[in-house]
């Protein structure tokens, strides 16, 4: 009797301790994230310290999770989709309703970042990485001024040397942006205007690549790619020669956010995953490792010098004028950008 009244004891105070930290007991997440963007050794110290193990699978395209959410809806507790794509599947009913009372380490975002305008009050989103979408040069291949606005990319020397992104914003921003609109353009006489101009641009487009394009670059395969800060700052690491261009004409800037799927089976697994990463320590951890910027206001304290200084990861106050955010669009003018994309692709 007492070893079973022991037993019963135990299992009453785990649950107690469950309750009152705000937590269940979920041992598994599995989370669905941008390729390349979270270090294994965070997702390693996550178990480690709370016993869940992290089933990880990764996209390449807001599409790519969008549609999968909105098809299979179940199989993923977490997701991270950019700015634009969290106000349309908050529109959708895609996700559930963030609970900021489970995220103690919620305080720790920076005000800037909290209470956009694609999620009033973050009742759906919790920021994780922010960062920029500009210029990567590789000035082996290209002297560095043959390069040095967005204009520059259709010079006839960079024909089958041009990287873009495979992210129907980012490449419609990109003509938007040299016509001088908006990145959030809804025009649609604007938006075919920049289906127009990109068109234009497409034989110079050796690869489209959201993945990995470092790569394309570090290899000599493109001498000029339309990248993630994270990428350039990664790709710079490796070779000084690539050099990051924020473009006169503007660029994008974008937020990442953590969300729960309407269909997650590991909702308080969710949670504790999101109040771990926005620890400053280990924030610090995933931007050193990636090169993406943080969102937490006291992530500098634990990042090096060198890195805090560097204008790939923070743009200067005078080059940070000239971006962006992406911000949410109707489902109308998605749908238009989604039409150009295609045909820009099938050319």
């Amino acid at each position: 009797m007492k070893t079973i009244a022991h037993a019963l004891f135990l299992t009453l105070l785990v649950s107690m301790t469950a309750v009152s930290s705000g937590y269940g007991t979920d041992k598994v997440l599995n989370l669905y994230i941008w390729s390349e963007y979270i270090p294994e050794q965070v997702l390693a110290d996550f178990t480690k310290a709370t016993g869940i193990k992290v089933n990880l699978s990764t996209y390449d395209s807001n599409e790519a999770m969008y549609a999968k959410i909105k098809l299979v809806g179940k199989g993923y507790d977490l997701v991270v989709p950019s700015s634009d794509y969290v106000g349309l599947m908050r529109r959708q009913g895609l996700l559930l309703p963030v609970d900021a009372k489970k995220i103690s380490n919620f305080g720790m975002i920076a005000p800037q970042f909290v209470n956009q305008s694609f999620d009033p009050g973050n009742a759906y989103s919790v920021p994780y990485m922010w960062g920029s979408t500009a210029l990567a040069i590789n000035t082996t291949l290209l002297p560095a001024e043959t390069v040095r606005s967005s204009a520059d990319l259709w010079k006839p020397e960079l024909k089958g040397k041009l990287l873009l992104p495979n992210d129907p914003r980012e490449v419609m921003g990109l003509g938007l942006k040299v016509l001088g609109y908006s990145v959030n353009e809804k025009n649609p006489d604007h938006l075919r205007q920049a289906y127009e101009k990109m068109r234009t641009l497409m034989p110079s487009v050796r690869v489209f690549d959201s993945d990995s394009p470092k790569q394309a670059l570090l290899s000599g395969e493109v001498a000029v790619g339309l990248v993630w800060n994270g990428e350039a700052y990664t790709a710079n690491n490796e070779n000084k020669a690539i050099q990051y261009v924020y473009p006169p004409e503007g660029f994008t800037l974008w937020l990442d956010s953590f969300c729960i799927p309407r269909g997650a089976a590991n909702v308080e697994a969710a949670y504790r995953f999101i109040d771990y990463v926005l620890q400053p320590q280990v924030s610090a951890t995933i931007s050193k490792s990636m090169g993406y910027s943080s969102p937490i206001a006291k992530v500098s304290e634990f990042l090096p010098a060198e890195m805090n200084n560097n204008p790939i990861v923070n743009p200067s106050p005078q080059d940070a004028t000239r971006g962006e955010f992406l911000d949410s669009l109707d489902e109308a003018t998605l749908k238009l950008y989604e039409q150009y994309w295609v045909k820009l692709k099938t050319r």
